[in-house]
């Protein structure tokens, strides 16, 4: 028995589409008086609803936990900011007399596209054995005097 359905005769099933209760509508009516909302209180007031975020007058937790975070505006526009170069670095991928620069590192990858913005910081971290000519914008001492005893100079740009 396989009917078509049509659309004229669609209809939800029974018993699934209950009637919409009317509240506040006599005793009789199961949702009288109150109409469910028990009795006074905030909750029970026309508009009374209480934000989720509401901890009956504590103090919040958003106000309680430390605010977190700090940009600063050096980092933001590059200010102070250094490509760091270790001296080991400079020891495995430079050749005895080279001359080290920015661009010099950069082509090794051992500094960013931004090496004008930023400059270039050697840090004492390793040894060096070879005389190299370094040019950089900053130095740390022990890593300056590292190099002067390995033979190499030092030049700040």
């Amino acid at each position: 028995m396989s009917e078509h359905k049509q659309l004229s005769t669609l209809a939800p099933n029974p018993g699934s589409v209950k009637p919409r209760t009317r509240k506040g509508r006599g005793i009789g009516s199961g949702t009288g008086k109150t109409a469910g909302k028990g009795h006074k209180g905030q909750k029970a007031r026309a508009g009374g609803s209480i934000p989720a975020w509401f901890e009956g007058g504590a103090m919040p937790l958003y106000r309680r936990l430390p605010k977190v975070g700090f940009t600063s505006i050096q980092k933001v526009t590059g200010m102070n900011r250094f490509n760091l170069v270790n001296l080991d670095i400079l020891d495995r991928h430079f050749a005895d007399g080279s001359v080290v620069d920015a661009e010099a590192l950069f082509a090794v990858g051992y500094a960013t596209k931004n090496f004008n913005k930023a400059g270039v910081k050697v840090l004492a971290n390793g040894e060096i054995t070879k005389k190299l000519t370094v040019k950089v914008n900053a130095i740390s001492e022990e890593a300056k005097a590292k190099i002067e005893k390995a033979g190499g100079t030092v030049e700040l740009v």
